[in-house]
């Protein structure tokens, strides 16, 4: 692990600025040198490189911290002492994924402890706080909007006792497409292998395209640049049909086409993502993604992360290769039905 800790700060000093007021007497941190963009062969922006996110920001606002959408920068500093505390190597600490190392570090809990977890934390990936409390930008409350009725039906309809594990799956479609190593889906917030957890990606860009790469199963969603539109409806997708555009600095992808059999958060084939990615930094791009559903949600909604550049290189994710967690699944429910001795 090539930082001395595993966990960092990273203080939003100008979105914090332009937000809340400074006490007196308040330390900010030194203002970021001027940064100019560099262009491609075809004269876009350069968004090349291998990206991570490894935001500790939970994806909604938690009930504690409800109305606030900032921590100050003691209370992160605090944060992420808790965290080095609890999930150092040899605390006894379970494997912490999705929202689950910002809760239990908020919660302060001696211990953090998981029914599914088969790792210890010094698996963890290294996690950086900062003072958001929730990626959820849009509505200002830090929340995803409420579902809509019939949307709350088809929850209901989906194996409720399966959904809450009061039986063993079946067979292999019970479960994720992900856990059947079918593709992690998009967008890529919330749950293992949400904001967080695995999250390496590489940009591409050649002209008329960029490639969006992700370590998790070898994606790769090739986006045409040219104007055209997108696929007729009846071609649906696991990750839908992508087509980008830029306006000024920031690449805008515009994806709709979804799979019946996609899931992201009780949405499926009415789907509709816009992503926009804006390098602002050397080593930073802002992407942001807001989700439509009418049939899903009430109103749409927005999240941001922050994409840290890194040196590190992507490896293959070889999930298909002796899919052990779904072997132990299915194999795990078969015994579960065999009579009790």
């Amino acid at each position: 692990m090539k930082n001395k800790s595993r966990f960092q700060f990273c203080a939003c000093a100008g979105l914090l600025a332009a937000s809340l007021p400074i006490p007196c007497g308040a330390q900010l941190t030194p203002a970021r040198k001027t940064w100019t963009a560099t262009l491609t062969s075809d004269g876009q922006p350069d968004l090349h490189g291998v990206w991570l996110d490894n935001n500790a920001t939970p994806l909604e606002r938690p009930p504690a911290l409800e109305g606030r959408q900032f921590l100050t920068d003691e209370e992160v500093v605090q944060m992420k002492q808790r965290a080095e505390r609890l999930f150092h190597s040899g605390s006894g600490s379970d494997y912490a994924s999705g929202d689950a190392v910002f809760l239990s570090v908020l919660a302060g809990t001696a211990e953090y402890k998981s029914v599914t977890s088969t790792a210890g934390a010094v698996e963890m990936i290294d996690r950086v706080f900062d003072n958001r409390t929730s990626l959820i930008v849009d509505p200002p409350d830090g929340k995803i909007p409420p579902m809509t009725p019939a949307a709350r039906q088809r929850q209901v309809e989906r194996s409720p006792a399966l959904a809450a594990g009061l039986r063993p799956p079946d067979r292999a479609a019970d479960l994720s497409s992900a856990i059947r190593c079918i593709t992690a889906g998009l967008p890529r917030l919330g749950g293992r292998y949400g904001a967080g957890d695995f999250g390496y990606y590489e940009i591409l860009q050649a002209p008329g395209y960029v490639v969006l790469f992700s370590e998790v199963m070898h994606e790769a969603r090739i986006i045409s640049l040219d104007g055209s539109p997108h696929a007729p409806p009846h071609v649906r997708t696991w990750v839908g049909d992508s087509r980008g555009r830029w306006e000024g600095k920031t690449l805008v992808v515009d994806t709709t086409n979804f799979s019946a059999h996609a899931n992201f958060l009780g949405s499926a084939e009415n789907l509709h993502l816009v992503e926009r990615f804006t390098r602002i930094a050397e080593n930073e791009i802002r992407y942001q993604v807001t989700v439509d559903d009418p049939t899903t949600w009430t109103r749409p909604w927005t999240a941001m992360v922050r994409l840290r550049q890194t040196k590190e290189r992507l490896y293959e994710f070889a999930c298909h290769e002796g899919n052990q967690p779904l072997q132990g699944i299915l194999a795990g429910a078969r015994a579960e039905e065999k009579p009790k001795q």
